[in-house]
């Protein structure tokens, strides 16, 4: 009976006995070889006997590039020595006298020692309106200060920011929110904190609308993802659309192709039939009679769903397949008829949904297919260790070549790329997984052909960490305005972070209609020609 971690050794056949049929076959028996040991690893982590080598994380953006170096100790970022108290602005400031000086003494000044601190307590205004009484018995009062009617209750733009903030960027829960208030000395309800949480913010919600429609207009690419965000106690999907300059949150209850079309309408309704619509359904094989009539409508927009529906309905396209294609077709027209560059690059972690226009793959999701192989055997761990290696060090050239991007340099890269993920060798389940990565070679080299885009969609991970840690705190959300106002406030905060403003300035700006703090769009659209300029 074999040990539990012995294997049979492969027969020694010599190379003029290796036909096609043995080749293959001997392929089988170390394939089904790796996946035995994998059992018996599992079942040994099971009794409590010692688990499987722990898988390293990534390295792919280790700045340094290469194993085993460790990278140099220094300061934190951020820590660099700076003069504390320079642009602080000081509010009150008190003289200290010293005690028991000798006679004789010279005064030298002042040695100066700043304590910061915050002043929290109630600040109410009693506005008293002047009441009139005209000859004709009309009654005319004294309207209240404009900032005062913007907000439309009776709490100040301070209480209004403070409770938006805590919520939306702090992540504070109502009830917390509620009994911080109240230990303020703040006379304020429960059903007044969510409704300041969730009602009479339309402002907000054409900005956070413009943001997207103008991020994709001056952006190349754009990083997406999309996450689980429960509604109404019913499982749906927050779907992240951003890059550098932007960041856009929506959630629906599908994360579909269609779905994916319906957002980068940005806010639009209507469905176009065109070129571009017509080309996306023969491509995706649209059966060639409903793309015919389709084709002999000519160039159409439906304004709305409905209409859609009626159209496919008279054309008699009732297939479940054939109406999504056509849907999709006519989505996409929408898209391109309003001005989104077909050009544009759409970086993903490979969901299918994502998979429009121009794709392409985060190399960080790609390589984890390699990271989650385990070798059982040293001969098995030192082939995977060397393939890593190779593809930690491409990764490195890749983000070089970004930086100076040349003909000869993109060809070098490719002809490397090929020899890497197309290698035999001795590790079965590893030749399996380059030769899965191999097969998106396009979508995995789109940045020789756009050195500009990303590398890895780290910025949609990172931003829609958002939502993760929202459902950890508070669920789901209950009414369509809450859900509105999630997605609203989660994309006007993380841009706002991007292009370097203050959240709480922000809200206040807006709170008070002051207009300090330029429309979010207009700035990206002004950072974005400044980084082209650049």
């Amino acid at each position: 009976m074999l040990h539990m971690t012995s294997m049979p050794k492969m027969p020694n056949i010599p190379d003029e006995e290796r036909t096609p049929l043995v080749v293959a076959l001997l392929e089988i028996i170390q394939l089904q070889q790796e996946q035995i040991q994998a059992l018996k690893d599992e079942i040994a982590r099971l009794k409590g006997q010692k688990p499987r080598p722990k898988i390293k994380p990534s390295k792919l953006e280790d700045a340094s590039g290469n194993k085993g170096e460790k990278k140099d100790k220094g300061k934190r970022p951020g820590s660099a020595r700076r003069s504390k108290c320079a642009v602080l602005e000081i509010h009150e400031t008190k003289v200290v006298k010293a005690e028991n000086v000798p006679l004789g003494s010279r005064f030298k000044g002042y040695e100066n020692f700043t304590v910061q601190g915050l002043v929290i307590k109630p600040h109410n205004v009693l506005y008293r309106r002047e009441r009139w009484e005209t000859p004709q018995g009309e009654r005319i009062v004294a309207p209240l200060p404009e900032d005062v009617q913007v907000l439309g209750g009776h709490f100040d733009c301070t209480v209004v920011s403070f409770i938006l903030y805590q919520y939306y960027h702090a992540h504070v829960t109502q009830p917390l929110i509620l009994e911080q208030l109240w230990e303020f000395g703040v006379d304020i309800s429960a059903g007044q904190v969510n409704h300041i949480i969730t009602e009479g913010h339309d402002r907000f919600h054409s900005e956070k609308e413009e943001i997207l429609r103008v991020g994709l207009e001056v952006s190349s690419y754009v990083n997406v993802d999309d996450t689980g965000a429960r509604h109404q106690g019913k499982n749906g999907y927050c779907t992240h659309i951003g890059n550098e300059l932007f960041a856009w949150f929506q959630s629906t209850g599908s994360k579909s192709r269609i779905n994916f079309f319906e957002l980068l309408r940005a806010g639009r309704t209507d469905y176009v039939l065109n070129g571009e619509a017509l080309e996306y359904m023969r491509v995706n094989k649209l059966p060639k009679a409903p793309l015919q009539r389709l084709a002999d409508l000519g160039q159409r927009s439906f304004a709305n769903n409905a209409k859609w529906t009626d159209a496919l309905a008279a054309l008699d396209i009732t297939g479940e397949r054939n109406i999504r294609i056509a849907t999709e077709g006519a989505l996409l027209g929408s898209v391109l008829e309003h001005g989104i560059n077909p050009e544009l690059v759409i970086v993903s972690d490979d969901a299918g949904q994502f998979n429009v226009l121009l794709h392409a793959l985060c190399w960080i999701h790609a390589e984890r297919t390699i990271n989650k192989i385990v070798g059982f055997t040293d001969k098995l761990r030192a082939a995977l260790e060397g393939t890593r290696t190779q593809i930690w060090d491409f990764y490195q050239d890749l983000k070089a070549y970004r930086e100076e991007p040349s003909a000869e340099k993109k060809a070098t890269l490719e002809a490397r790329f090929d020899e890497i993920f197309t290698a035999q060798t001795c590790f079965t389940t590893l030749n399996q997984a380059l030769r899965r990565l191999h097969k998106n070679k396009a979508e995995l080299l789109l940045v020789l052909e756009r050195p500009e885009i990303s590398l890895h969609n780290n910025t949609s991970e990172r931003d829609i960490r958002e939502y993760v840690k929202k459902r950890k705190i508070s669920g789901s959300t209950r009414s369509e305005l809450g859900r509105r106002c999630r997605d609203t406030f989660s994309s006007l905060k993380k841009t706002c972070r991007k292009l370097g403003i203050s959240f709480w300035q922000f809200l206040k700006d807006r709170l008070r209609g002051t207009g300090a703090i330029p429309p979010l769009p207009e700035l990206i659209r002004s950072q974005a020609l400044e980084l082209d300029s650049s």
